[in-house]
């Protein structure tokens, strides 16, 4: 069986390693707000509660969750930005 759906090309990309929780959030969150919708910024996320936290919050927030790959020592999580604004 292949999987037809290819890993989607990050438009932008934000480094947010050793930014601490809520700081790296409301990064993320401002730069998704400047973006196109379907637009799609790749976040790098500390492992603890960075890449525990931030995917949920953004997903509350109405973006989808495209990818998060666990890259040795930090996570790429990609999220593409929607039309919705909580």
């Amino acid at each position: 069986m292949t999987n037809n759906f290819a890993s989607p090309t990050s438009d932008v990309r934000l480094d947010l390693r050793g930014t601490p929780c809520p700081i790296n959030f409301v990064r993320a969150k401002l730069r998704l707000e400047q973006m196109e919708v379907g637009q799609v910024l790749e976040l790098w996320l500390d492992p603890g509660e960075p890449i525990e936290q931030v995917p949920d919050s953004l997903a509350m927030e109405g973006h989808a969750i495209a990818e998060i790959e666990d890259r040795s020592g930090f996570f790429a999580l990609k999220v593409r930005r929607s039309a919705a604004q909580a």
